[in-house]
């Protein structure tokens, strides 16, 4: 799959790492060491519905199981992801509170805001990553007339500022795709956030938008209904879950590659004990076929990294999107 042959070498280093967890939790299960004493509260920074909401509903349910707690969805919606953020990152740090964090709390947010409310190299810690899925450029079938992709780069460029892309907000990856793809196709769409996938889809839907830029698992029943027609996916190769559909890449745009991620973070200050614990966890749950089969029947490819692996990798997209926010010309007070 595209995410597998682009992580390679952190895949494999995240299997030994899964190993290492798995022993390393089981011994502290007998000598007694952390365990959460009341709820965990799993804070979601956009609302119910989609690819995060989902992502944190399925791992929830495999650390309460696992845990012997409660794990408690807390949907805090707004600016891109950073007000669920500053939540998690304001929390005591005491394995409690946990984020849902995105590429764009995790990484964009940072060069896309002058200013954000935490710090996110130290007030956020990695605990591990889920899961990918590839963005799509989705369209009404009669509010946007073109059929492929190459026929809407060239109505776009016919009609400059005439159409708008949603995306769920500002800091998204769905955003920061499509102020790419404006600087490197040349054309003028203007940018509609929203608060969430779910909240796009009744105006997509209904034609009052003409097209979202998003990621792809809260659309895919409306693709497949012929609801909705998909004319691109942001990842280097094509997408399991839409097979016939090109990447921005095929059509005409190199150098066009993005998918998004979902993972776990915690307040900064997590003694490594719990983050150890709770990542090992999380490794475990993505790595069951079962939970393999939810993510996929999802659109998303599991994508399982510890907290040392899920570090590095996040450094790594930190350097790809700042240049990307610097090239597009973006920038949110």
């Amino acid at each position: 799959m595209p995410v597998l042959t682009r992580r390679a070498t952190l895949a494999l280093t995240a299997a030994a790492t899964t190993t290492a967890l798995g022993m390393r939790a089981t011994g502290a299960q007998a000598q007694g060491v952390w365990a959460p004493s009341r709820p965990i509260r799993l804070v979601v920074p956009f609302s119910g519905g989609g690819a995060t909401d989902v992502t944190a509903r399925i791992l929830g349910e495999g650390l309460s199981a696992k845990l012997g707690q409660p794990v408690v969805i807390d949907n805090r919606p707004g600016a891109g992801g950073t007000i669920g953020a500053d939540v998690v990152a304001k929390s005591d740090p005491d394995g409690h509170t946990l984020l849902m964090c995105t590429i764009g709390t995790a990484s964009i947010n940072r060069y896309l805001y002058t200013r954000l409310p935490y710090n996110p190299d130290t007030d956020l810690v990695p605990v591990a990553n889920a899961n990918a899925v590839a963005n799509g450029i989705m369209v009404h079938p009669t509010a946007m007339p073109a059929q492929d992709f190459q026929a809407f780069i060239a109505l776009a460029k016919a009609n400059p500022g005439k159409f708008n892309y949603a995306t769920p907000g500002n800091g998204t990856s769905g955003h920061m795709c499509g102020e790419l793809l404006k600087a490197k196709a040349g054309i003028d769409i203007g940018h509609v956030p929203y608060r969430g996938s779910a909240t796009i889809m009744a105006d997509l839907l209904a034609g009052r938008v003409e097209l979202s830029v998003d990621n792809l698992p809260a659309y895919l029943p409306h693709i497949r209904e012929n609801r909705l027609r998909i004319l691109a996916v942001t990842s280097k190769d094509r997408w399991f879950a839409v097979p016939q559909t090109p990447t921005i890449m095929e059509s005409g745009i190199p150098g066009f590659e993005a998918v998004a991620w979902f993972g776990v973070q915690a307040p900064g200050g997590t003694p490594q004990p719990i983050l150890d614990r709770i990542g090992g966890l999380i490794l475990e749950i993505c790595r069951d076929p079962v939970t393999a089969s939810r993510f996929h029947e999802l659109g998303a490819e599991p994508m399982p990294l510890g907290p040392t692996e899920f570090a590095a990798w996040i450094a790594s997209e930190n350097e790809k999107w700042q240049e990307v926010v610097r090239v597009s010309g973006a920038s949110l007070n």
